[in-house]
């Protein structure tokens, strides 16, 4: 029989194994089905299983009980809606995913924090990274235009210029000085469209504004003729506006007849689990690592697990666009899926330094389970080395890798803006990729001055 006073901690490291020892499915696990949906176009496929990881009967329902990872599951549904062309109720998902992440960002969350301590960060409410938060507010502005309602387009603009002005004022906190202010390239996308709708509600100054954002990212060729046109109405100047201007004075003229085409094509990377030895891992992310490393020698699991990035293998990759037969144009608005593997590659060491961090802590309970096996009177070294191992084992077998993301955000959004005659215009818009091509064709009538949005999001 051990002596009394080794109970308390052999059963103390027993129940936590038991307790904790029965994972359970990643987030890109539980998605998995949505996104193959996805992949061969069947978006009601994608947006039934969504809904049941929503634990909603409908996309018309919405969540009754909100969860760490719900209002993640949410932005998965509106970017489907989306895609659908159901845009106000992509509208409203993407609405309160948003308000949902905000309180997110400023909930306490203890139970999760111990959770990550121990096992994984995705015990913890997720929250959403600059590349989604900014891309969010640019589709659901798109939303609106779709829609015809400049208003609810203006609202969502303002929103995107909060979120903006608040990444880069944070961004620019670790820049050296005197390296000026961070532009976010997946943001210019967001800042093209909010020009677009100011310059609809005559606000010149506004819309100026929202170009030089977009020009800071990227030198727009579609902007070239609204912003000479809008120089004649408003007194907004910068560098970049005085670039495309190039010292010359323009006459205002009335707003032309135009059609918007937004194409998005293909699917960002995703997060899979992955295991990466220890000595590998301690040389990528040893500045980020808590705890007393040489705990470690006498552990017999030494693998970290951690979550990395991986490509979705979209079908699609680019498209291209014909008015009336004549091609257009496209231009890049934004590339999300580079920024989101950049934004990974920045935190990819923190990401493995809290995976080692938590091996420290299992190493130190099976630690603890070693000794108070070694001090059975009986085989005491063989029961603790068992111990050991199996309070490791259960405690590995427990670490589930935050794999969390938008995984059904796209990869890529082009855009164009197309002068017009008024009167009726047939519109072709191909996605191809590596999976084959998609067709879609519409036809479009515009009157004077007007304007008409045309939306193609494949998902694939």
């Amino acid at each position: 029989m051990p002596p009394v006073s080794a109970r308390p901690r052999a059963g103390l490291a027993l129940s936590l194994c038991l307790a904790l020892g029965t994972g359970c499915a990643t987030y890109s696990d539980r998605t998995r089905e949505a996104r193959a949906s996805a992949q061969v176009g069947d978006l009601r496929g994608a947006e039934k299983q969504v809904n049941k990881l929503l634990g909603t009967r409908t996309s018309a329902d919405m969540p009754t009980k909100w969860k760490k990872d719900t209002a993640l599951a949410l932005l998965e549904r509106g970017m489907i809606l989306h895609a659908g062309g159901a845009y106000k109720l992509s509208a409203r998902d993407l609405s309160v995913a948003e308000k949902q992440l905000e309180l997110l960002d400023i909930a306490r969350d203890g139970a999760g924090q111990l959770g990550k301590y121990v096992f994984s960060d995705s015990a913890t409410k997720y929250k959403a990274p600059p590349s989604e938060k900014l891309v969010l507010n640019a589709y659901n502005l798109l939303n609106y235009l779709l829609q015809g309602d400049l208003s609810g387009a203006r609202v969502e603009a303002k929103r995107f210029t909060v979120m903006h002005e608040y990444l880069t004022s944070y961004d620019r906190q670790d820049r050296p000085e005197g390296a000026g202010d961070v532009v976010h390239p997946h943001g210019a996308f967001g800042s093209w469209l909010a020009g677009f709708v100011f310059e609809r509600l005559g606000e010149h100054d506004s819309a100026l504004r929202y170009y030089d954002e977009a020009l800071q990212a990227r030198p727009f060729a579609s902007l070239v003729g609204p912003v000479q046109r809008l120089s004649a109405l408003g007194g907004y100047r910068t560098p970049h506006i005085d670039a495309v201007l190039g010292g010359m004075s323009y006459e205002a003229t009335p707003a032309p007849t135009e059609l918007l085409v937004v194409v998005s094509v293909g699917r960002v990377p995703l997060k899979e689990p992955r295991h990466m030895p220890i000595g590998a891992a301690i040389g990528l992310a040893h500045a980020y690592i808590t705890g007393d490393s040489r705990v470690l020698e006498r552990s017999a699991l030494k693998m970290v697990v951690y979550p990395e990035l991986v490509p979705s293998n979209s079908a699609f990759q680019t498209a291209e666009v014909r008015v009336d037969g004549q091609p257009v144009q496209l231009e890049i608005a934004s590339d999300i899926q580079t920024e989101v593997i950049a934004e990974y590659e920045r935190m990819k060491p923190k990401i493995i330094g809290a995976a080692i961090s938590r091996l420290i802590v299992r190493a130190a309970v099976a630690e603890a389970a070693r000794a108070a096996g070694n001090s059975s009177e009986k085989g005491g070294a063989i029961i603790g080395l068992f111990a050991a191992l199996a309070a490791e084992g259960a405690l590995l077998a427990a670490d589930r890798p935050d794999t969390r993301s938008w995984t059904l955000l796209p990869a890529l959004v082009l855009v164009a803006r197309v002068p017009v005659q008024p009167g009726p215009h047939a519109v072709t818009v191909a996605a191809s990729g590596p999976g084959g091509s998609e067709t879609r064709k519409y036809d479009v009538d515009l009157r004077a001055g007007g304007y008409v949005v045309l939306d193609v999001t494949t998902l694939r």
